[in-house]
């Protein structure tokens, strides 16, 4: 049974930093894509980033260009997403995600088959 639990989330100011984790358990995750995803208050679930678990190769919505990195670590089954420059209207609960299709360049979490609890980041200006 894939586990998803995301670790890293808190407050910080504006302009500052925060990195995500995402601990995987209960598959190999060959083949698989994971993903990061947000939903603040009264808005629809989007995309952070994606990655692809076997090659690595990464993908970003084109609003998340810039801020944003996904990286994974096969042997510890970690997934991160470091976030710079954050702004208030990064404020929202962040999921991981994981989908066993592995189609890494999509940004659509009805793709994605299993998700963690979230983790809260809340930016303060």
């Amino acid at each position: 049974q894939v586990q998803l639990v995301e670790s890293g989330g808190g407050l910080v100011q504006a302009g500052g930093s925060l990195r995500l984790s995402c601990a995987a358990s209960g598959s190999t995750f060959s083949g698989y894509a994971m993903g990061w995803f947000r939903q603040a208050p009264g808005k629809e679930r989007e995309c952070v980033a994606t990655i692809s678990w076997n090659s690595g190769t990464t993908h970003y919505p084109a609003s998340m260009i810039g801020r944003f990195t996904i990286s994974r670590d096969g042997a510890k089954k970690t997934v991160g997403l470091q976030m710079n420059g954050l702004k208030p209207e990064d404020t929202a609960i962040y999921y991981c995600a994981a989908d066993p299709q592995g189609i890494w360049y999509s940004a659509q979490s009805k793709e994605y088959d299993y998700w963690g609890q979230g983790t809260q980041v809340t930016v303060s200006s």
